[in-house]
C-alpha cells in the first residue's frame, strides 16, 4: 500500500517477512544509516512490523526492532543527536543503541531517542518523547515519557504477530473484504463517475 514511496538510504538496513508499508507521495517512509569514520549505522526490523506515512528510522550506531512493532504517522527513531552541543559543525553527535523488543507500538509523532530500550508490548503515546528506558507492558507519554497506566500481562492480545501465523488464511481474509468492498465496481459505474464526478448519487 504505498510502498513505493519508500525512501531507503545507507547500508545495513533489513526487515523481516510480512511488513506491512503505508506511504504516500507527499509523506514517504525513511529508512536511513550513517556510514562515516567510525561510524556505521544499522537498522533491523523484524517480521510482521507496520511502517505508515512519514515515519523516520535513523540510525549512526544500531537501531533493533522486534517481530510485530507498530509506528504510526510520523514517528521518529534515532540513535544519534546528529550533532554536538557545542561542535556543530560536524556529525554525528553522541549516539548510543536503540532496542524495541516484541509487540512495540510507537505512537503518531512519538519520537524516541539514542541509548533506550523499550519492552515487550509496551506502547508510546501520540507526541511523546522517549529519552530513558521504558519497561514492559506499559503506556508512557509526555516529555519526557513517563508510565501513565500498567498493561495487563496476563490478556493475550491480538498482535500482528498472531495476524500473521496463517498468511494464507490472511491473504484470503483480505480478498473477501476486497471483493465486499469492490462489489458495486462496474465499467459502468466507472463511468458514470468520470461524468459526474462533482454530484452525488
Amino acid at each position: 500500500m504505498g510502498a513505493k514511496y519508500f525512501d531507503v538510504y545507507g547500508r545495513n538496513i533489513s526487515i523481516g517477512n510480512y511488513p506491512t508499508m503505508v506511504a504516500s507521495p507527499d509523506n514517504y517512509i525513511h529508512l536511513t544509516t550513517w556510514s562515516l569514520e567510525d561510524h556505521e549505522g544499522q537498522i533491523d526490523i523484524g517480521k510482521y512490523c507496520l511502517l505508515t506515512p512519514g515515519v523516520r528510522i535513523a540510525s549512526a550506531s544500531k537501531i533493533t526492532i522486534g517481530d510485530g512493532c507498530m509506528f504510526a504517522n510520523s514517528a521518529y527513531v534515532s540513535d544519534a543527536d546528529w550533532h554536538g552541543i557545542y561542535d556543530r559543525a560536524t556529525p554525528v553527535g553522541k549516539t548510543l543503541p536503540i532496542t524495541l523488543e516484541e509487540n512495540v507500538w510507537i505512537g503518531d509523532r512519538a519520537v524516541v531517542g539514542k541509548g533506550v530500550t523499550i519492552g515487550k508490548n509496551s506502547i508510546v503515546a501520540a507526541g511523546a518523547v522517549v529519552v530513558k528506558d521504558v519497561p514492559a507492558n506499559v503506556v508512557v507519554g509526555g516529555n519526557p515519557a513517563k508510565i501513565i497506566k500498567d498493561l495487563d500481562s496476563s490478556v493475550e492480545g491480538i498482535t500482528r504477530i498472531k495476524l500473521f501465523e496463517d498468511p494464507e488464511g490472511l491473504k484470503n481474509l483480505y480478498d473477501q473484504i476486497d471483493q465486499y468492498t469492490l462489489k458495486n465496481n462496474s465499467s459502468l459505474n466507472y463511468l458514470r463517475s468520470l461524468l459526474f464526478k462533482n454530484k452525488t448519487h
